[in-house]
């Protein structure tokens, strides 16, 4: 890299669902403790505007704005309004012809058109089938881990998102348990396979990469959510990356995650058109006497 070139920014996101946040704090994530020292962790109130499901929380994630405007009310994407509001990944594509693109993971709104998907066009679903018993989804998370790695060290994309579902899928399955606790672990291990991937990049010191990895929703004790309990309704956003720093989290909210991401890749995004903001960008709060 010369005097005179900027390093390019790239994005990587990570979704870990139905991550819960009070449990998540209380687990060893190193991987994701490393990211939030380098920059912010903080828990985010599902918006009052979602209900607390994954097809709401994750289209307002990817295209900035809530269910009220992006049409998703529950897990069946039919009637959704990604052609006034897209995600994140085509509104890079559509301002930066040729840059490229990886979209991956287990469910298959969000990669297919099954249930009125997908959410992320061209998106990757490691080819293991519907799997209904908690190995099965293990592996494909397992997969969805090993391809993304793959393409952080051999591709160069623009922005990255990796989807991992076995902590929903436990919570629903036994609520939380034990199990629950070490699936939210094994994404802490798979999260730290992604940032070697990236770290091993050949050109790794031309680029500069913004990491965010948050959850949608949280759990009852006794599993599943869809309801307005503190214990469903709190989740959590952490990142580190060029201009982020610990006061980068107040008052950051899923909407902002993808202002936030094109705004680091350089694409203008519309803000009276958009829920979101940067991080940072918010208003905060005025301090309590």
């Amino acid at each position: 890299m010369t005097a005179a070139s900027a390093p390019v920014p790239h994005v990587l996101i990570v979704g870990w669902d139905g991550v819960r946040d009070d449990v998540r704090r209380s687990e060893a994530t190193p991987h994701l403790d490393s990211l939030a020292e380098r920059g912010f962790a903080r828990t985010v109130r599902v918006h009052p505007k979602n209900p607390t499901i994954s097809g709401p929380v994750w289209s307002t994630m990817a295209t900035g704005v809530y269910s009220d405007r992006h049409g998703v009310r529950d897990n069946d994407f039919t009637g959704s309004r990604y052609d006034e509001h897209p995600d994140l990944l085509t509104l890079l594509r559509a301002a930066r012809p040729g840059a490229s693109t990886f979209a991956a993971g287990e469910w298959p709104p969000l990669f297919t058109e099954h249930s009125g998907g997908p959410l992320f066009e061209g998106g990757y679903r490691p080819p293991l089938g519907d799997q209904a018993e908690i190995p099965g989804i293990a592996a494909i998370d397992e997969a969805t881990t090993g391809r993304v790695a793959a393409e952080l060290l051999t591709a160069d994309h623009a922005a990255v998102f990796s989807y991992h579902v076995l902590p929903d899928m436990v919570g629903h399955d036994q609520g939380v348990t034990d199990l629950y606790r070490a699936a939210i672990r094994t994404c802490d291990a798979q999260l730290g396979v992604l940032l070697a991937a990236i770290e091993a990049r050949p050109r790794r010191g031309e680029e500069e990469w913004t990491v965010i990895v948050l959850t949608d929703h949280g759990h009852r004790d006794a599993g599943h959510h869809g309801g307005d309990s503190d214990e469903e309704r709190e989740a959590w956003i952490v990142a580190a990356g060029p201009g982020i720093d610990e006061s980068s989290g107040d008052g950051v909210d899923h909407a902002d995650v993808m202002a936030h991401a094109l705004t680091t890749l350089g694409v203008a995004v519309d803000l009276d058109r958009v829920d979101g903001r940067p991080f940072g960008a918010r208003t905060r709060p005025a301090p309590q006497e």
